[in-house]
């Protein structure tokens, strides 16, 4: 029995390909193991938001080459269908495979003999045109459930369209029965994502349905306590679909918004399609509905012709705005985008003591919303993780708990008070019965 590991990079779409993609080697009777654990193959999922992305994935190989010389190693994911050349040249690589191949790679590479020269098998981004269902089942408190895959937007810096293709989306038929299999499991959680995960319903390139229908087709299903939605564009989150979660039996009162800038002048260089007037109308809905709901917002900073009158006015704008915590990602070069080609390019040191504003920023929004929900009452779900002798969970809306690790509570929902705030941005907790989680 030939044992395999695997390694993630990026986004948690990556993350419930490669879990799928691992049972397809279980089914075929392969031995899935730790990336130390001296397996006899390795395979990489890559990501290629940024250049940091790429530079993850030479490292990862030499890694594998180090604790097992012999091994065959695989690298699949955003980076192979992008620079599949580039990888097959990274030593000790022995294939490559683009987004039209990789679901297929236990059947094209079956037997994993090490070839004198890697193999290259990677289609034009054009030819990938099944969606392939996918959903994690690594964590059995949550599982992150692919509805959606590609990307129709051009927004001026992104790589995606060109790594994963056109927007394609599973049906709601198909979903809900997948759900259903979930349900049967100890998963307590499924989390929702995909490329443009609000683009959801084109199948075959045609729109048939709705992401609204989808989640109101969810909300039905027995056996899944939570639904999280990972994230959604602005343009995409209408009223119909906030009114929804706002009434909703099982989803959560957490968004995750991408805004990327909070100057008009920059969305409109990055080709977003909308302004900050949209996306504030959007925060303001939900908090109409939901004064206690998580909002996370995505922002890049550093973005060719960002001044620094562009910049404070981004930060001004989400110093104001009524958020929970930031994503903050530096603007990093990548080929064959339209941004790349634009002048007025910011210093690599701007970019970062930019980076490094929106952090504190991102840490005070944090904490003033921790202290917004003090003695008030949630659910948490306790995960099976453990941080200096604690164990964490979230609440609903994405408050993170700690707890004295108790293996009775792993994976069980339970209502507490939120007490205090920790310093390492955790929360502590009474439950309503006022038993003590988080002190001796």
């Amino acid at each position: 029995m030939k044992k395999v590991a695997f390694y993630t990079l990026g986004c948690k779409l990556n993350y419930s390909e490669t879990s799928t993609i691992a049972r397809k080697f279980e089914d075929k009777g392969y031995k899935k193991v730790d990336f130390t654990d001296q397996p006899d193959i390795f395979i990489i999922n890559t990501c290629s938001v940024t250049e940091n992305a790429d530079k993850k994935c030479h490292k990862v190989v030499r890694e594998a080459r180090a604790i097992s010389p012999n091994a065959y190693v695989a690298i699949i994911g955003c980076y192979a269908q992008l620079k599949p050349k580039e990888i097959s040249e990274i030593p000790g690589v022995d294939a490559v495979l683009g987004a039209a191949e990789k679901f297929q790679l236990v059947e094209l590479l079956d037997g994993f003999v090490r070839p004198e020269k890697a193999t290259v098998y990677s289609s034009d981004i054009a030819v990938a045109t099944t969606f392939n269902s996918s959903f994690s089942i690594n964590d059995r408190t949550r599982t992150f459930l692919k509805v959606q895959d590609g990307c129709d937007y051009s927004c001026s810096f992104c790589t995606i369209p060109l790594a994963r293709g056109a927007s394609r989306s599973d049906s709601i038929e198909n979903i809900f029965t997948t759900a259903q299999e979930i349900a049967k499991t100890e998963v307590k959680e499924i989390v929702l994502t995909g490329v443009n995960t609000g683009d959801f319903g084109i199948q075959n390139g045609e729109r048939k349905e709705k992401f609204i229908d989808l989640i109101k087709a969810l909300d039905e299903i027995e056996g899944i306590e939570r639904f999280r939605i990972s994230s959604i564009e602005p343009n995409l989150l209408t009223d119909e679909i906030i009114e929804f979660v706002a009434q909703s039996k099982k989803f959560v009162p957490h968004f995750h918004i991408p805004l990327q800038s909070g100057s008009n002048k920059i969305l409109k260089l990055m080709r977003r399609r909308y302004q900050r007037e949209l996306y504030v109308s959007r925060v303001e809905k939900i908090k109409s509905l939901m004064p206690h709901c998580c909002i996370g917002v995505d922002v890049i900073v550093g973005f060719p012709g960002e001044t620094k009158e562009d910049f404070l006015e981004t930060y001004q704008f989400l110093n104001e705005l009524n958020i929970s915590y930031l994503h903050v990602f530096t603007y990093s070069e990548r080929n064959n985008t339209p941004a790349s080609a634009l002048p007025e390019s910011v210093s690599l040191k701007e970019r970062s003591d930019r980076s490094k504003m929106l952090h504190i920023l991102s840490d005070k929004k944090r904490r003033a919303f921790y202290e917004e929900n003090l003695e008030k009452e949630y659910t948490v779900l306790f995960e099976n993780h453990v941080e200096d002798g604690k164990m964490l969970g979230f609440t609903e809306n994405y408050v993170r708990v700690s707890a004295n690790y108790d293996p009775l509570l792993i994976n069980e929902l339970k209502k507490v008070r939120l007490v205090s705030i920790n310093p390492g941005n955790t929360v502590e907790a009474v439950d309503t019965q006022s038993e003590v989680f988080s002190h001796s």
